[in-house]
C-alpha cells in the first residue's frame, strides 16, 4: 500500500468500528467515517486525516475502500485470499492486503482456482464459497489478526515499558507503576490462554467453519478482569501527566519504546490499548453472527458470546462512571454536618436512592422525620435543619449488609405495637433488630423496595468482579474536596472585604 501512497494515489479506509481515544496523537472516529490513508507503513497503526485533523489509528478498526478503476489494466487487487473482490464491467476495483502491506494482483483473465458468480459479479478465489460464508471466513480472520497483534501490543507494555520501570527505583514507587499499569500483567496472562484456545478453534484451512464462541464463553469470567484496569485507567493518564513534567521522565519513556521498537506512539497510546480491545469484542462478535447461519454449529455460541460479552463492557462503562461520581458523594459528605464514623467512601460508590420518611426505630419508639440516602452497603439518616432546610446533619447509618427487607401490609404492627401504612421493615439478621419505615404515599414504598432490592444486586455484582475504590481514588476525591472548599472559602473571604471596604466609607453594619 505504501507503493500506492507514494506514488500518489489516494487510498481511502472506511471505519468499521468506533475508535474512541484519550491520546492527544490519535485520530477518533465513527463507524462508518472515510479516513485518508497517510502513511502505512506500520501493519497496526497506520497515520491518516479526516477533514483537518491528523494522527494515528487502528489498522484493524479499518477496511480500506477501492481504489478508482484503472479499466486498461483489467487487474484487481485483493485483500486476502479468501477476499471477494467486487468486479465493474472488466475493470477490477483494487484492494489492498492489510496483512503485509504488500499488493497482490489477479489477471481477470487467468482465474483458474476460482470463480466467477454472475449472481453478484463476484470473484471467489480459490475454493468456492457462498457469500455469506466468504464474509464469515474474513470476519474470523479479522478476529484471530486482531488478537495477534494485540498480545504483542500487551507484551510491549509489559516488556518494554513496566520490566524497565521496576528496575528504575529511583524514579518510580510500586504505588506509581500499580497507578500507571494497573493489571496490565494480569490481563496479558489472561489474554495469552485466551488466544491459545483460540488458536486450537481456528480452522486455517477454511477458516468459515471455526468454531470460536465456546472460547468467549469458557473465559467469560476472565474478562472480569478488565473492569479493574478500565477503573484505573483515568489515575493512570493523571499521574503520566504529572511525571511528564519533568524531562527525565519523557526521556526514559522515549528510550524504553526505542528499546523495544514500539511504534511512534505516546506511552498513554499504548496503556488505552486494553480499554479499546475490551469495547471492540461486542462490535466483532456482533459482525460475525450477522454472517453466521442459523444451521452453523457456532451460531448458538457466537449468540451467547454477544450477549456475554455485551454485559460485560455495560458493567465496565457503569463502573467506570460511578468512579467518575465519587467526587460528589466525597463533597455531598462534606456538606452533612455533624459527621460521625468512616467516611462514606470507604464502602460505597454508588448514591441508589434518596427520600424523606418516617422512622420508628424501637418498639413503642415515637416516629421521627428523616432524610434517607441509600448508597451501596449502607444508608446513612440524616435531619434536616428546622429554619434552613438545605442543610443536613448527620443523625446515623444502617449497615445494609447486615439487614433484610420485609414488606408489611397496612394495619397494626404487633412488634412495634404500632398502625402502619405504606410502610416496610428492616430486620437486624444477627440481633432482630428491626426498624419501620413510612412512606408518604404506595408509589414511593414501591420505589424503596426496588432500591433495596437494587442495592443487593449491585453488592453481588461488585464482589463477583473484585470492584472498589482504589486508596489513590479516595486520596484523589479528598483532594478535589479541599479545592472545593478552599475556593468556596476563598470567595466568602473576597465578599468579607468588599463588606469592609463598603463599611468602611461610613455604613454600619446591622448586627443579627
Amino acid at each position: 500500500m505504501m507503493m500506492l501512497i507514494s506514488g500518489g494515489s489516494v487510498i481511502n479506509a472506511e471505519a468499521v468500528w468506533d475508535h474512541v481515544t484519550m491520546a492527544d496523537r490519535e485520530l477518533a472516529f465513527k463507524a462508518g467515517d472515510v479516513i485518508k490513508v497517510l502513511d502505512a507503513s506500520n501493519k497496526d497503526w497506520w497515520w491518516g486525516q479526516i477533514d483537518d485533523e491528523e494522527g494515528w489509528f487502528p489498522a484493524s478498526f479499518v477496511r480500506v475502500e477501492p481504489h478508482p478503476p484503472q479499466p486498461q489494466t483489467k487487474q484487481v487487487f485483493y485483500l486476502n485470499p479468501i477476499a471477494t473482490p467486487r468486479l465493474q464491467n472488466t475493470a477490477a476495483k483494487p484492494w489492498v492486503n492489510q496483512e503485509d502491506g504488500a499488493v497482490e494482483t489477479v489477471d481477470t483473465n487467468e482465474v483458474q482456482n476460482g470463480h466467477l458468480d454472475s449472481s453478484n459479479d463476484c470473484l471467489c478465489v480459490g475454493r468456492p464459497l457462498q457469500n455469506r460464508d466468504q464474509m464469515r471466513a474474513n470476519v474470523i480472520n479479522e478476529i484471530m489478526s486482531t488478537e495477534r497483534h494485540y498480545i504483542k501490543h500487551l507484551k510491549d507494555i509489559c516488556e518494554g515499558y513496566l520490566k524497565q520501570c521496576k528496575k528504575r527505583r529511583d524514579m518510580f514507587s510500586d504505588e506509581q507503576l500499580k497507578v500507571i499499569f494497573g493489571n496490565i500483567e494480569d490481563i496479558y496472562r489472561f489474554q495469552m490462554g485466551f488466544v491459545r484456545d483460540l488458536e486450537k478453534q481456528y480452522n486455517t484451512e477454511e477458516p468459515h467453519l471455526s468454531e470460536i464462541g465456546p472460547c468467549f464463553l469458557e473465559h467469560q469470567d476472565g474478562f472480569w478482569i478488565y473492569s479493574e484496569y478500565c477503573n484505573n485507567h483515568l489515575d493512570a493518564c493523571m499521574e503520566l501527566s504529572k511525571l511528564m513534567r519533568d524531562s527525565r521522565y519523557q526521556h526514559f519513556f522515549e528510550a524504553c519504546r526505542l528499546l523495544q521498537q514500539m511504534i511512534d506512539i505516546a506511552i498513554d497510546g499504548f496503556l488505552l490499548t486494553p480499554i479499546q480491545k475490551i469495547c471492540k469484542y461486542p462490535l466483532q462478535l456482533a459482525e460475525l453472527l450477522k454472517y453466521t447461519v442459523q444451521e452453523h454449529s457456532d451460531y448458538r455460541y457466537v449468540a451467547a458470546a454477544l450477549a456475554v460479552m455485551r454485559n460485560v463492557t455495560q458493567q465496565i462503562n457503569e463502573r467506570r462512571r460511578r468512579l467518575e461520581n465519587i467526587d460528589k458523594i466525597a463533597q455531598w459528605q462534606a456538606s452533612v454536618l455533624d459527621w460521625e464514623g468512616d467516611d462514606i467512601l470507604d464502602r460505597s460508590s454508588e448514591l441508589v436512592y434518596t427520600g424523606e420518611m418516617s422512622w420508628v426505630y424501637q418498639p413503642y419508639g415515637r416516629s421521627q422525620q428523616r432524610v434517607f440516602f441509600l448508597f451501596d452497603h449502607q444508608m446513612v439518616l440524616c435531619k434536616k435543619d428546622l429554619i434552613r432546610r438545605d442543610v443536613l446533619y448527620y443523625k446515623g447509618r444502617i449497615d445494609m449488609d447486615r439487614y433484610e427487607v420485609t414488606d408489611i401490609e397496612d394495619g397494626r404492627d404487633d412488634d412495634f405495637n404500632v398502625s402502619v401504612k405504606n410502610a416496610f421493615k428492616l430486620r437486624n439478621k444477627d440481633t432482630e433488630e428491626s426498624h419501620i419505615f413510612h412512606a408518604k404515599k404506595l408509589e414511593e414504598k414501591i420505589r424503596w423496595l426496588r432500591a433495596f432490592q437494587e442495592e443487593r444486586k449491585m453488592v453481588q455484582e461488585d464482589e463477583k468482579i473484585g470492584f472498589e475504590i482504589s486508596g489513590y481514588q479516595k486520596q484523589q476525591a479528598a483532594t478535589t474536596v479541599r479545592k472545593v472548599a478552599k475556593q468556596k472559602d476563598s470567595f466568602i473571604d473576597i465578599i468579607l472585604r468588599k463588606m469592609d471596604i463598603f463599611y468602611g466609607h461610613g455604613m454600619k453594619k446591622i448586627k443579627v
